[in-house]
């Protein structure tokens, strides 16, 4: 009997392909926005700076709804399947661009480098689109937390993998030898895209198209209007709006803390960019792997609703924990504990956050778009928070921030949504 070939059909290898994905987006992102970020700290870079870079690279996955959402919910039958043809391109264009990091030289300026990694943001939210719509057509309501818990242990693996990493790498033997480790590591998880069908039937590669859609074609601009109408009837729901403002909110609070303070812990209180990039990939990881896998069960089995509320006053406390350190003067020897506190909880979140916007996306009939609205809303918030916080921190006191980040996760557990409780109380009780 012949074998079928690995495709989304099987829990084994969704959770295969969907964890290596974000494993890759993990170890770009552990290099571009920690170790790279430090890297540039020590040498001097101010946090206005810092934060231009962030933004720069960040930028792309804020318009990954306008650029790349009605490509995919829109994609044209492909033999290979319709959103992994996509996958695999973007994926290819994604690594070109990484390639372009070896033609900088030895001392770039971080302008040069925000540069190409903006080119490789570009192919990477292209390649995340399509990964969200595999993971929205293929992964049952019951193993969203699981699916939700696996992607986010990728991507925070690869996180710490690459801070670490690269943070030796940059400061032993600069940015060529970085960047070509980066490829090294890369390359493979890319092609993994290649290995994994959303069919078994689909092909292995092939740039043919399928059989022609036999839905009418009414053109091309009559299509655009009915997209743009179903995307904003999406979205006209309270419950939409306040998880899109919730979205913002979060990251938006996240950076413009978490930025001022790292900058700070290297120009202000000594901190080698190679220790704090270490500490922020184990925390990181503690946060993404062993808490996520628990934290993935518990959603599936009692809905991402009670966890997201819980968690959201969890990361109020530890917010006002982190403020009231600072405020006694203890900033730099509770900087591994404050550290702690704003990024092992936060990160948790994302668990049950995730499967909260994959079910309010599944309301509508263009589910990606409605997914990297939802994203790009988190991404925002992160542009927007990383850009902010050099201008904040030079007239704000870091414990004000602290605190103002606390009320702000206190609003969103007083508001937050609840999609899709009916269905896990019918599973809980069943």
């Amino acid at each position: 009997m012949r074998r079928r070939p690995p495709s989304l059909t099987s829990l084994g290898w969704r959770l295969s392909l969907f964890t290596l994905l974000y494993l890759y987006q993990g170890v770009v992102a552990g290099f571009a926005l920690t170790a790279l970020v430090n890297h540039f700290a020590t040498a001097g870079a101010s946090t206005a700076e810092v934060g231009r870079h962030l933004a720069i690279v960040g930028l792309p996955w804020v318009l990954q709804p306008l650029l790349w959402g009605p490509v995919i919910d829109r994609a044209t039958p492909a033999r290979m399947g319709p959103h992994r043809f996509w996958l695999v391109l973007s994926l290819a264009c994604a690594q070109v661009a990484l390639a372009g990091l070896l033609l900088l030289g030895a001392a770039p300026s971080l302008t040069a480098v925000s540069a190409v990694l903006f080119l490789h943001s570009l192919a990477a939210s292209l390649a995340d689109t399509a990964t969200d719509r595999m993971i929205a057509g293929s992964v049952p309501t019951g193993e969203l937390g699981r699916t939700s818990a696996a992607t986010r242990a990728g991507f925070v693996t690869g996180g710490a993998a690459g801070a670490a990493i690269f943070a030796w790498l940059l400061a032993a033997n600069g940015l060529p030898a970085a960047a070509g480790m980066l490829l090294a590591l890369t390359t493979p998880l890319a092609l993994v895209s290649v290995l994994v069908r959303e069919a078994p039937t689909d092909r292995l590669l092939s740039l043919r198209r399928g059989p022609p859609s036999r839905a009418p074609d009414r053109g091309r601009a009559s299509e655009a209007v009915a997209f743009a109408r179903r995307l904003l009837t999406a979205f006209r729901t309270r419950d939409a709006a306040t998880l899109l403002a919730m979205c913002f909110a979060i990251d938006l609070g996240l950076a413009v803390f978490q930025v001022p303070f790292a900058v700070a812990l290297v120009q202000v209180h000594g901190w080698n960019a190679v220790d704090l990039s270490r500490l922020q990939a184990g925390l990181a990881l503690l946060g993404g792997t062993l808490g996520a896998a628990g934290l993935g069960t518990a959603v599936d089995r009692f809905g991402p609703h009670r966890a997201l509320r819980a968690l959201l006053v969890a990361c109020a406390g530890a917010f006002g924990i982190a403020g009231l350190l600072i405020v006694a003067g203890l900033e730099a020897a509770a900087g591994p504990v404050i550290l702690g506190l704003a990024s092992v909880v936060p990160a948790l979140l994302y668990v049950a956050l995730l499967p909260t916007v994959l079910l309010a996306s599944r309301t509508g009939q263009a589910s990606a778009t409605q997914f990297q609205v939802y994203m790009a809303a988190l991404n925002f918030g992160d542009v927007v928070g990383s850009a902010l916080a050099g201008a904040l921190a030079a007239v704000t006191a870091p414990t004000i921030v602290a605190l103002g980040v606390a009320v702000v996760f206190l609003i969103c557990s007083r508001v937050a949504p609840t999609f899709g409780r009916g269905r896990f109380q019918q599973a809980g009780a069943a």
